[in-house]
């Protein structure tokens, strides 16, 4: 009964919507990074799952400007790395409509990137060296700095570390030599496919397996996870890891029927956004239960998850 009721509910304010054209506001982040690429890829999948829906993406500084600019009301939707959105959600106590998870976008396992010929090999071997965190509002850094951090690194002081303007700045610094090596996540990372495409190739590698345990303990958003072996061009030995989930987060108070729309889409385009964006199959909405507490989900995330076949 909980079940059919909440299905009922999440039905009836898709329907609500459904019959007009509806538009939202989406922010990723600076281009060449991985949230505009998958928001771009989100776009075309939507025009097959839901052509009346349309999502206008707009670029940000990442993350950290995404939640600002979700509460105040100046997006209706972004993408908001797991570090971040953890630290946002877990300080809400309650007492008034705050942000909420929609939706999931994917897991970013994250790699350090030196060209081929490098001499390093390891995050031990980073010291002293310059190294590409990332920009300067993205939870990607937030991670380097964890996965440093962890490894008994201080990247304040053992590093000489670089923030970038834009994501997509980093290949270009690794390839002339301003930096040694370069920090990101995921497998449709720009700056991962110009390295590993460019002359001479490019070698990946995560922390020592032996400090993955000490680096998760430093943040709960954390996970364990495997980059597997041919994942990128030259790479033919599976990475052991850790990164984090990131979400689909709402402004306070977006209507229940505009989130069930976009809920619903992103359920039935799946497919179509796995052909645009490699990990997009990860974008399933079941993935929520395991991934944040249930009490972060929007009400209409929570009535579509409750009026699924267990």
């Amino acid at each position: 009964m909980i079940r059919a009721a909440a299905l009922s509910c999440f039905v009836l304010a898709v329907s609500a919507l459904s019959a007009s054209a509806a538009s939202l506001t989406l922010g990723t982040a600076t281009p060449g990074g991985s949230f505009p690429a998958f928001g771009e890829a989100l776009v075309e999948a939507f025009r097959e799952s839901d052509p009346g829906l349309t999502v206008e993406l707009r670029n940000t500084k990442g993350s950290a400007e995404n939640l600002t600019l979700l509460k105040e009301g100046q997006l209706d939707l972004a993408l908001v790395q797991g570090e971040y959105a953890y630290d946002a959600l877990g300080a809400q106590d309650g007492s008034r409509p705050g942000l909420a998870v929609v939706a999931p976008v994917d897991t970013s396992p994250g790699v350090f990137v030196v060209t081929a010929a490098s001499p390093i090999r390891s995050v031990e071997d980073l010291r002293g060296k310059t190294v590409a965190l990332g920009t300067r509002a993205s939870g990607l850094t937030v991670i380097g700095r964890t996965v440093l951090k962890g490894s008994g690194i201080d990247p304040d002081r053992d590093i000489t570390p670089v923030l970038l303007d834009h994501a997509g700045a980093g290949a270009g610094l690794v390839r002339d030599g301003s930096v040694a090596a370069l920090w990101g996540a995921g497998f449709d990372w720009p700056s991962f496919k110009v390295l590993a495409g460019a002359p001479g190739g490019a070698r990946f590698f995560g922390p020592d397996p032996g400090k993955i345990a000490a680096i998760l303990a430093l943040r709960a958003s954390l996970r364990r996870l495997t980059i597997p072996a041919r994942s990128f061009e030259g790479q033919e030995e599976a990475i052991e890891t850790v990164g984090s989930w990131s979400f689909v987060i709402a402004r306070p108070g977006l209507p229940d029927e505009a989130v069930a729309r976009f809920v619903q889409a992103l359920d039935r385009g799946r497919e179509a956004l796995a052909r645009r964006y490699r990990q997009g199959r990860e974008s399933d909405p079941r993935n929520l239960v395991s991934a944040v507490p249930l009490a972060w989900l929007h009400p209409a995330t929570a009535a579509y998850l409750n009026g699924l076949e267990p």
